[in-house]
């Protein structure tokens, strides 16, 4: 059980929070959880603004995995009286659009009227061709544009993926590594599409679903941040520290092993914390700047200190009505050349539960990707909504004069990113693997572009690894099979 012993953990997101829980859990081990902002959940928290609350970039509560699927029952239970209140957890369906020439297709892709009528015939039946080519052509996989057109054809790439892709993270497909691929969109193909929607036509259930083509989730009513919030409370019960507004700073130790963490406390001291061990969901850029000199060569520090990331400004803004009617779209991707925005989530069809005045008002998120410091991120707030405002309205989602209000939140290194230094990460990755007591957890942790469920995952193998039952290799291991990953861009 290794009583009497410490760990430090770095981050209060999903994978921070279920190592914590995990090793009170499971080891006689005092976790130490050190987080940089004043609220838990990282990305995946829930702010409120003036009674209606926000979903940072979207979470389902969506996973094959038996051991996170008990920890999310057990933390937030569905036994409550729903003749009184609803359950914690709602149970939603699956509603996602493009929004692309001023029509909405069906996302993922699928092989409905829709398609075919705002595409046209010729259109369609040249991304038929297009695919088919691609079938007996494969391209070697060096690049995601690579990736797209070995499973979606050419055309099919060029029409709904290159130009949105460019958005989200501002580069060509061919810049950018065929890993983000595998990541986020693993076994899903126009074949795959096919598939689906033949199973779907004959009303026979599929009995292994690429995840990507899911069609409910669950979620948390009043948003992940109260999930995350529940779980940080059950810590803290249990006996567990959590200490906001402390930003590491260094770590002491060597490359055989880390000893401890040196942090920035709220009131502006330096605090030091003895660790046997350490469990890092920070920015592995910012992980490597406090590592000890000469536990990573100079090399992998300048790779590490280069590593790429995209940030992430969401708007939410509040309106009487959309423009486009009543939809039942949780998301609906913007695909439009002419403007910035990249996603846009309705709040009202995540859960009623977060918006104020669900009957009479529809609360959106507005998403758009950039980096810190650029012209959107260094907007100040009131020209920003103003801005988000004349794109909605440009595009035919709202009317100007029906907007009751507004808030702007930005998130720093939302999303790792699969080039510049990325190309020489399996080395750096390497050289963290054989830091004794060091674990990389989650999204930012590894530099892998996992969803929530994997993040949490990486928690719970690394704490297996403390207690002799893993290793590190199947720590970073995880969310590297072929056929699982459900997506979100």
């Amino acid at each position: 059980m290794q009583d009497g012993k410490q760990a430090v953990i770095i981050g209060a997101g999903p994978a921070g929070l279920t190592a914590a829980y995990d090793l009170l859990k499971k080891t006689g081990i005092h976790p130490i959880v050190l987080e940089a902002d004043r609220c838990v959940g990282g990305i995946a928290r829930t702010v409120e603004y003036a009674g209606n609350r926000m979903d940072i970039g979207g979470h389902r509560f969506f996973t094959k995995n038996a051991d996170i699927q008990k920890l999310w029952n057990g933390i937030l239970p569905t036994s409550y009286d729903t003749k009184k209140e609803p359950p914690a957890f709602l149970v939603r369906h699956r509603v996602s659009r493009i929004l692309y020439r001023r029509h909405f297709f069906s996302y993922p892709v699928s092989l409905g009227m829709d398609t075919f009528r705002g595409l046209g015939l010729l259109h369609s039946a040249g991304i038929g061709c297009s695919y088919l080519s691609s079938c007996f052509h494969k391209r070697q996989e060096n690049t995601l544009e690579d990736f797209m057109v070995n499973r979606f054809g050419r055309k099919l790439y060029e029409t709904f993926f290159e130009k949105y892709t460019e958005k989200v993270w501002g580069r060509s497909p061919r810049d950018i590594g065929a890993d983000w691929g595998s990541q986020r969109i693993k076994g899903i193909s126009l074949w795959g599409v096919v598939k689906d929607f033949l199973s779907r036509a004959s009303d026979k259930e599929e009995k292994v679903k690429e995840t990507s083509l899911i069609q409910q989730f669950l979620y948390p009513k009043l948003g992940p941040g109260q999930f995350f919030q529940a779980l940080a409370d059950k810590v803290m019960a249990m006996g567990g520290d959590i200490r906001y507004g402390c930003r590491v700073i260094s770590m002491t130790g060597d490359q055989e092993r880390i000893t401890g963490v040196c942090y920035l406390s709220p009131d502006g001291n330096t605090v030091d914390l003895p660790a046997d061990f350490v469990l890092s969901s920070m920015p592995i850029q910012e992980l490597s700047s406090a590592l000890p000199d000469g536990v990573l060569p100079r090399a992998l520090s300048e790779t590490a200190l280069h590593l790429p990331y995209r940030d992430f400004v969401t708007a939410g803004i509040l309106v009487r009505k959309l423009a486009i009617g009543q939809v039942a779209d949780d998301w609906i991707y913007v695909q439009e050349p002419d403007v910035k925005l990249g996603r846009l989530q309705v709040f009202n069809n995540w859960s009623p539960f977060l918006v104020k005045d669900p009957q009479n008002t529809v609360w959106i998120g507005l998403e758009y990707f950039c980096q810190e410091g650029d012209s959107l991120w260094s907007m100040h707030d009131h020209e920003f909504l103003q801005f988000a405002t004349e794109e909605l309205s440009r595009i035919g989602v709202i009317q100007k004069e029906d907007v009751l209000d507004g808030c702007v939140v930005r998130m720093k290194k939302a999303y790792p990113a699969y080039f510049d230094s990325y190309k020489d990460f399996p080395a750096l990755r390497r050289a963290l693997q054989g830091i004794g007591g060091l674990y990389c957890i989650g999204r930012n942790g590894q530099h892998r572009y996992n969803n929530m469920d994997h993040s949490m995952l990486t928690a719970m193998e690394a704490v297996r690894a403390i207690r002799g039952e893993s290793t590190q290799e199947a720590l970073w291991n995880v969310n590297t099979e072929r056929t699982y990953q459900e997506d979100t861009h």
